[in-house]
């Protein structure tokens, strides 16, 4: 039986079509990436599968029990775990405030009991504290332990996130861009990280990332979101080469965007006479700069001039970006 399943989910805003008829299915101890271009319904999707958003039409299925008008925090109750693009956590308080705060679903005295300082409230809030401690020590976050939250850098904010998450005791971990603000190496050591969390708690995981080496590393499977559209599916070494990714990617049709993957085979060749001829015509002028290539969308080797066509932004205000 599979962990999650998604099926014809769609949902309007006005009118604006944020998802149309998406498909997902997130298999036991699967890690399962979504990607697409900016604006392409990702966010969107996570609120509709964590309760954030109700779909106008769909299905979300959670180890066979139908969910989808189930509201958020209960959803988190049975073993949802979610974190989000934005930084969802108290920024006045430090680390392990957050950590603490994040098991109050879990704490197991009353509001009297916590108010008047019972002896079952002091032993669960030292049950708190070394539930946190050892998801901090987990994470590599000792150093931080006592600091606020709104003073860390986003990297590591964005692990921490992770941590709250990990302190609700998930079933299935949903992750809104985990590597945000990080640089290579750190995102390679979350990499590392989430795969660590699923050998050793045997957690599933339904991943929004833009880092290509990350979800090519620790994804099993892969959905591409365009236009609030399922465009494709497969093994992240498939999707990679996909000629509709890769034109989803690059803003234009596939067979054009295709064409901007390859340079052309004499490009090589007219480039070293152009050259020769600039250096007869003007010998005082300084050697003239390589031609620096564009930066690489997978594979392609120049972005084609086309302006890309305009995404629509998740939600009912256009704040999402994803």
């Amino acid at each position: 039986m599979s962990v999650l399943e998604v099926r014809d989910l769609s949902i309007r805003f006005g009118g604006l079509q944020a998802l149309e008829g998406v498909d997902i299915t997130v298999n036991e101890w699967e890690i399962v990436g979504l990607i697409g271009p900016n604006g392409a319904g990702k966010t969107t999707a996570f609120n509709c599968i964590t309760g954030f958003y109700k779909p106008n039409t769909g299905t979300v299925t959670y180890r066979g029990a139908d969910v989808t008008g189930v509201p958020p925090h209960r959803k988190a109750a049975m073993g949802f775990g979610r974190t989000f693009q934005n930084v969802g956590m108290v920024k006045s308080a430090t680390a392990l405030e957050n950590l603490k705060t994040a098991q109050h679903a879990k704490v197991e005295y009353d509001i009297t009991a916590g108010l008047l300082g019972t002896q079952r409230a002091s032993r669960e809030e030292r049950r708190l504290e070394a539930k946190a401690d050892a998801i901090l020590e987990l994470l590599g976050l000792e150093d931080v332990r006592d600091k606020q939250v709104g003073s860390l850098p986003y990297g590591t904010l964005k692990v921490l996130e992770l941590g709250c998450a990990l302190a609700t005791d998930p079933d299935i971990l949903l992750l809104d861009e985990p590597s945000s603000g990080m640089g290579p190496e750190e995102a390679h050591q979350l990499g590392e990280r989430l795969l660590r969390l699923r050998q050793e708690f045997g957690l599933t995981m339904l991943l929004i990332e833009h880092h290509v080496p990350l979800v090519l590393r620790v994804c099993d499977h892969v959905y591409v979101l365009n236009f609030g559209r399922l465009l494709a599916d497969g093994q992240p070494s498939v999707i990679q080469t996909h000629p509709e990714v890769v034109a989803a990617y690059l803003g234009g049709e596939a067979p054009e965007a295709l064409a901007q993957t390859e340079e052309p085979p004499d490009q090589a060749a007219l480039d070293e006479a152009e050259h020769a001829v600039l250096q007869d015509v003007a010998p005082i002028k300084a050697p003239r700069a390589p031609r620096k290539s564009a930066p690489r969308k997978p594979t392609a080797k120049k972005p084609a001039k086309k302006t890309a066509p305009r995404k629509p932004a998740d939600g009912p205000s256009g704040g999402e970006a994803s």
